[in-house]
Formats: structure tokens, C-alpha cells, sequence
């Protein structure tokens, strides 16, 4: 299963003085299995890209094909495409609604039209991939949790879904560093058992180079780099053209060579920073 965007063109209140051309002529394909971090400045066109993998935008000009379905043809059941693409909204928690967990958890599958068993059955599952002990959670309020515990239970609401591809806008914007940590490593696991396809929306180039194997860059509503982070994170000077970065410790890297170290270019996690410091002081 895959997304295939063609020639994507989106333009908000097109014709009128407040013409906004939010993408540009976007060609990109998303294979199964791929794990993709969508990055990119305020206003790059990020959100509207997302929004277009599931329907919720209708493109101004080109198509969006998933799994081999134009859902931007006429006559395509979009509520069909929902199913196998889930999208959580950045701040998600503020979608809670439920007085328990498990209720809220269990309102898409209900709508799926599901047998109670099943519901309960895909309940506990979306809670165990979350990180949320199921007998422990249930029966409290979502608005008792902390930020990071609520934004786990409305993943756990799109992943009850079993979309094939769960799509994420800045699932770790405005939580504390143990939490953002905790749900990277959700979304990772998430990744890795059960090999769905994963987008990730973020501005945090330390989250990206955790858990990607692939960077789309967005500026100015067109796709300017894509690639695995070890390439993209060598596009020093065109990220900061755009108003973004690589991960501190590349710069700390870069630093340290200028000083005399002989480390690999391609370092931008903390572990592989730490792993090569060692390697040449003890070498």
C-alpha cells in the first residue's frame, strides 16, 4: 500500500484577493513501510500536504492515489480511505471527549460497525501499543492523565482504527522532553511490530533523525529535498536557507572535526555521536 501524489496543486480562496498557493506542483510516492518525517517551516505547506493524504482537501489540480485508488475521483467513498489512512491533528488531546479512556478509545471502531468483542478486542490493543495498561486506564477520566498520557489515548483512538498509514502532525509539540520522548518511542515500536507506514510532521530535527528513514522538506508549498536523513542532514546551508537546522549534535560534530577530530560526517543522533567520540579518544 501506498500514496502516490501527482502533479498536487492546492490554492486557498483561489480568484479572490486573498489567493493563497498553499502546494506547487507536488510529485511524491510513499511506499509501504516507509517511516517519513515531513519537516519544513511555519507556512511551508506541511499541514495542507497531510491533509490532502485522506481526503479532508480536495486538491486545486493533480490527484492523490491510495493503493491504487484516485481518491480524488468522483464517486470514491472517502470514509472508506479514512479507514486505511489515520490522521492525528497536532494536539490531539484536545479531541478527547469521552468520560472514560476505553469509551473514547473505542468510538471509531464503533462506528466501524463492530461486534462489542471486537471493539474491546482492538481497545486493548490500540492501549498496549500506546504504552497504557488496559485494566489500570480503562475506567479513569482522559482528563485526569498528564499531557503526554493524553496524547497517547488519542493515538490509541486513530491506531483502534488499524489504518495502514498513520499520519502525525507534531505529536510531541508542548510536551516535556519525557514526554515527547515516551511517545517517539510509541511510534516507533508502532513502526517496527507491526510495519505501518508512518508520516511524521515535526519542526524538531533531534525527534526526525530518532526515528525516520526518510526526510521530505518542504518550503514555499513545493518537495525542495528528499531522501534518508544521512543525506539530508549533509543540505546544511539549504535547510538554513529555509529557516530550519540539522540536529545540534551535527553541528557539535562539524565543530569538533574543524578542532582536529576525524569523525564521520553522518552523525546526528547523541548515540552515534557518543559511540564515535569513544571510538577515536580510544583509538
Amino acid at each position: 500500500m501506498s500514496i502516490k501524489i501527482e502533479n498536487l496543486t492546492h490554492v486557498y480562496m483561489e480568484k479572490t484577493p486573498f489567493e493563497k498557493r498553499a502546494l506547487d506542483n507536488i510529485n511524491v510516492q510513499i511506499n509501504d513501510g516507509d517511516f517519513v518525517a515531513l519537516i519544513g517551516h511555519t507556512g511551508s505547506g506541511k499541514s495542507t500536504l497531510i491533509q490532502h493524504m485522506n481526503g479532508l482537501l480536495k486538491p486545486t489540480r493533480g490527484k492523490i492515489i491510495v493503493d491504487n485508488v484516485d481518491i480524488t475521483a468522483s464517486g470514491v467513498k472517502l470514509s472508506d480511505i479514512r479507514k486505511k489512512v489515520g490522521l492525528v491533528f497536532q494536539y490531539a488531546e484536545y479531541q478527547l471527549f469521552e468520560e472514560t479512556i476505553e469509551k473514547d478509545i473505542a468510538f471509531g471502531p464503533k462506528n466501524l460497525g463492530l461486534s462489542e468483542d471486537q471493539i474491546k478486542e482492538r481497545v486493548i490493543r490500540a492501549m498496549n501499543i500506546v504504552g497504557l495498561d488496559y485494566e489500570k486506564y480503562r475506567n479513569k477520566s482522559p482528563f485526569e492523565l498528564s499531557g503526554g498520557q493524553k496524547r497517547r489515548v488519542a493515538i490509541a483512538g486513530v491506531v483502534a482504527m488499524e489504518p495502514k498509514i498513520l499520519i502525525l502532525d507534531e505529536p510531541t509539540a508542548g510536551l516535556d522532553p519525557k514526554g515527547r520522548d515516551e511517545i517517539l518511542g510509541q511510534i516507533a515500536a508502532l513502526h517496527k511490530a507491526y510495519d505501518m507506514t508512518i508520516i511524521l510532521v515535526s519542526h524538531s530535527m533531534e525527534d526526525v533523525a530518532k526515528v525516520s528513514n526518510r526526510i521530505l522538506v518542504m518550503d514555499n508549498g513545493q518537495c525542495i529535498l528528499d531522501g534518508p536523513p544521512e543525506k539530508i542532514f549533509k543540505e546544511i546551508s539549504t535547510l538554513e536557507s529555509v529557516g530550519l537546522a540539522v540536529p545540534k549534535v551535527t553541528y557539535l560534530i562539524r565543530e569538533l572535526n574543524a578542532k582536529g577530530f576525524n569523525l564521520p560526517d553522518n552523525i546526528f543522533t547523541l548515540e552515534q555521536a557518543k559511540k564515535e567520540i569513544l571510538r577515536v579518544l580510544k583509538g
